[in-house]
């Protein structure tokens, strides 16, 4: 499948070669006035809005360093034609620089029974890949997580700012999934899984 995805993507001019992506220096956070702030709090706005359930994602990414990834529940789709998807990162972020460096990435789609895979990739300053089996993804060679159920092989192709966080959108370069599968759910703070 990957393969027929590869050669379609071609067929229709989508890029298959990397070239990195330039993100630094990183744009300064702007200084925001108090007269601008919202009229929520930090917790409440959290608290409303995990009850937006989400899917959950490994960003994955290989440059000179060796392979780096982050957890990220927010990913989506953007569009068909050209395909493109985006995710979000925190501006703060120590993964997110490795990553445009590299200027590609996977995005592995975690499982119902891959939630301790996502806790290891939530946490910073770790071996995220001990012990994590991968191979590489067709087009960018960024890190294709065993077992997960889908994954999209990306190349950068935009980043824009969005407050204390960066829009990054990828354009798709090859991607596959299982037939079978629960996806992995977040939903108020946890982990869950659909039920039939």
């Amino acid at each position: 499948m990957a393969a027929t995805a590869v050669r379609y993507l071609r067929s229709v001019g989508a890029p298959t070669a990397t070239e990195p992506f330039d993100a630094l220096p990183r744009p300064d956070l702007r200084a925001v006035g108090d007269d601008e702030r919202l009229p929520v709090e930090a917790a409440e706005f959290r608290r409303v809005l995990g009850h937006f359930a989400t899917g959950v994602t490994v960003v994955t990414a290989y440059d000179e360093d060796g392979p780096a990834g982050f957890a990220c529940q927010s990913f989506a789709s953007l569009s068909l034609d050209p395909p493109l998807v985006a995710f979000m990162v925190a501006r703060t972020s120590t993964t997110w620089p490795r990553i445009a460096r590299a200027g590609s990435f996977c995005v592995n789609v975690l499982g119902a029974h891959q939630g301790e895979l996502c806790r290891g990739f939530a946490v910073s300053g770790a071996d995220k890949f001990a012990g994590v089996a991968h191979t590489a993804a067709p087009v960018t060679g960024s890190p294709l997580l065993e077992g997960v159920p889908a994954w999209i092989d990306c190349t950068i192709q935009t980043v824009h700012t969005g407050g204390d966080h960066l829009i990054v959108v990828g354009r798709v370069a090859a991607l596959g999934a299982a037939d079978e599968g629960a996806p992995l759910l977040f939903h108020r703070g946890k982990f869950g899984r659909l039920r039939d």
